[in-house]
């Protein structure tokens, strides 16, 4: 996890924990002038569109002393919704056995993108398992990883 985002999180988590919520994870998108800030709560009994609203005027004010980040940007507070991203080692091993699309910063022997079975966490690594095939991926390499929904 880089400063930055480390930094987010240290500031974001105590008040989306005090209303009653899990920080589920942060993305920050940088994209010139169109930054944006996607913050994701989760819940034992679910996420509604007033909880992400009460969440969003709490970081909003947060950010807005704080101002840990320069320039403009968008705020959004979001469920992690049926597509969840997994940011953590914990959130992995939980959603062991689903079918997961991950997306890596770095490639690791000689790819990007792995579609497969997530397998596990051993040590820093995730196991997905791609047509027959065991890749232990590095956590620091994940640029994206999305549980793939199955209906």
């Amino acid at each position: 996890m880089s400063a930055k985002m480390k930094l987010l999180q240290e500031l974001i988590e105590p008040s989306v924990t005090a209303l009653g919520f899990e920080l589920w994870g942060i993305e920050f998108l940088s994209q010139g002038k169109h930054s944006t800030l996607r913050v994701y709560i989760d819940s034992e009994n679910g996420i509604n569109v007033d909880d992400c609203a009460k969440v969003s005027h709490q970081v909003s004010g947060i950010m807005d002393v704080e101002d840990p980040i320069a320039g403009n940007y968008t705020l959004e507070v979001s469920s992690p919704g049926m597509d969840r991203p997994l940011f953590t080692l914990e959130q992995f091993a939980d959603y062991a056995g689903h079918q997961v699309q991950v997306k890596l910063r770095i490639a690791f022997e000689g790819r990007r993108k792995f579609k497969g079975v997530l397998n596990g966490v051993e040590g820093e690594d995730i196991l997905v398992v791609v047509d027959n095939e065991e890749y232990m991926l590095p956590i620091d390499y994940i640029d994206r990883a999305n549980i793939i929904p199955q209906f």
